[in-house]
């Protein structure tokens, strides 16, 4: 496997990350799993990225979950470790977290754009998505059940969350995939569109995300994503937390301004 396994491009704000196994169904080896989590690193430490695109290569798969030949073996201790990239996913207490979104350090919004099967660790790191865009031929799934395994990177708490409980648990006991239609019904997704719109779709949304004030924006994710099971009243505290950060940056008065002068505002993230 070359590096090009995943590709990583930043234009203009913009991060897009593409898994980029196509032949595979874009499953999740062990050093794509190392390399998104370097990615998703990187992105978040850039001061220029302000949103993130997740996506994956063809037409035929966002994510298939790990693979199976050489992931879940991996971790099941079925399979011993061959490479660095095998020793790096065991022993690096980093990677797991930060590839799945759990870490909860990425307070940047991410854009989930799905062109197929998103199945798996596929279907849990769309659950760490922000925004979703789905094909017509989308298919969605956790079937660890029917081999024997839990969704472990975070299906278990956020898809009770993200869902009514009871279709959340149909999805995790029962192992059977949902079609595009039946996942925008659920809310699980934004907008379900043809294939070759999914893409620019998610790019245009991501520019319109790129163009506000990037703290505001950081805000608001990190404290709705950090009020999830609060009480009201903490929920609240969190917000006014959140409040005075903003208040006190420069982007808070240069968009005020911008108005007034009748341009559009320049946003630092300062």
């Amino acid at each position: 496997m070359t590096a090009e396994a995943l590709k990583y491009e930043k234009q203009e704000h913009i991060a897009t990350i593409t898994l980029n196994r196509p032949e595979a169904r874009n499953a999740l080896t062990p050093e794509m799993l190392c390399r998104l989590a370097d990615a998703l690193s990187d992105a978040r430490l850039d001061e220029a990225v302000r949103v993130v695109i997740l996506t994956g290569a063809g037409d035929k798969a966002f994510c298939a979950g790990g693979d199976l030949g050489s992931t879940l073996p991996l971790l099941t201790g079925d399979r011993l470790p061959q490479d660095d990239w095998d020793e790096r996913l065991l022993n690096d207490p980093e990677v797991m977290p930060v590839s799945s979104l759990c870490d909860g350090a990425m307070k940047k919004p991410i854009i989930a754009a799905v062109n197929g099967v998103c199945v798996a660790a596929g279907a849990e790191l769309l659950l760490g998505t922000d925004i979703r865009i789905a094909s017509h031929e989308s298919r969605f799934a956790w079937p660890e059940v029917q081999r024997g395994l839990i969704p472990f990177a975070g299906s278990l708490a956020r898809l009770p969350a993200q869902l009514p409980y009871c279709q959340a648990m149909e999805l995790m006991l029962t192992g059977e995939a949902i079609d595009a239609q039946k996942a925008l019904q659920l809310g699980l997704v934004n907008y379900v569109v043809h294939g070759p719109e999914v893409l620019p779709l998610a790019e245009r949304i991501a520019r319109r995300i790129a163009g506000n004030a990037p703290l505001a924006a950081a805000e608001i994710k990190k404290t709705a994503v950090d009020s999830i099971g609060l009480s009201r009243q903490e929920a609240f505290k969190l917000e006014k937390q959140a409040y005075r950060r903003v208040m006190a940056t420069e982007d808070a008065r240069e968009g005020p301004r911008a108005f007034m002068e009748k341009r559009a505002p320049v946003y630092r993230g300062k």
